[in-house]
């Protein structure tokens, strides 16, 4: 009966809910530590003819070489709303706890995030292990930027426009997401439309090039591997992606 069921499911409706937000805004995509690309694309922002709320969609750190630079200079703007990104929970998780989480964090780009802090990698067999690596990270980055990644938000919200870093489940409503499926994504979402007429921002899976369409905004065009950092500019006039 279950598979009966499934066989005879309709598809989704398309999507068709025009995107409305309530104020001017730039969504930027996955910086990974590309802190010059980053400068470029806030002084392209900073000279629109409209003020914009500048929203930065997550993973800031890891892969590129200026980890560091990136937020420091993302904590100096509290005018930019920055949300968490699976790299910073990465991050996180072995600050926490280095031994379960540290190996998969520096295989994904810590070994870059270490080092833009002038931390040395962890040499197996000697002395220097997870621990110590974490203990020298925590002391080079301080409490002040490790509490600012403790406490980013997942979300943010504007008229029918969520932006979060990887999207999240289609089929639950915004209050009822898993912050796992925003961290990392869920396998539904990008082949199914929300049916509730909200529009998603988000990055953590790289585009050849921005897209906007099927009420999913795709934001990240692989900063580090390509040298393009991108944003996207709604509420002003006709949207538009602005590229550093």
């Amino acid at each position: 009966m279950r598979f009966l069921s499934r066989l005879f499911q309709r598809p989704p409706p398309p999507f068709t809910a025009a995107l409305d937000v309530a104020e001017p805004v730039a969504l930027i995509g996955d910086i990974h530590g590309c802190d010059m690309l980053l400068d470029r694309l806030l002084d392209k922002l900073a000279a629109a003819p409209t003020s914009l709320r500048i929203i930065c969609v997550g993973d800031y750190i890891d892969r590129g070489d200026g980890s560091a630079a990136v937020i420091d200079t993302l904590m100096q703007r509290p005018d930019i709303h920055c949300l968490k990104g699976n790299h910073e929970a990465m991050c996180l998780g072995f600050l926490d706890d280095p031994e379960k989480y540290g190996s998969r964090w520096l295989r994904y780009g810590g070994l870059q995030t270490l080092a833009s802090y002038g931390v040395a990698g962890p040499v197996q067999g000697g002395e220097r292990g997870l621990e110590r690596v974490r203990d020298d990270l925590a002391l080079a980055m301080g409490d002040v930027r490790i509490d600012w990644l403790r406490d980013l938000a997942l979300t943010w919200q504007t008229g029918n426009l969520l932006v979060t870093h990887a999207g999240g489940n289609p089929a639950q409503a915004i209050g009822d997401q898993r912050s796992r499926d925003l961290l990392w994504g869920h396998p539904d979402f990008m082949t199914t439309p929300r049916t509730d007429g909200q529009w998603v921002a988000f990055g953590h899976v790289i585009q050849d090039e921005p897209v906007m369409a099927q009420g999913r905004i795709a934001l990240d065009t692989g900063a580090y591997a390509t040298g393009v950092l991108t944003a996207a500019v709604l509420g002003d006039g006709p949207p538009r992606f602005v590229t550093a």
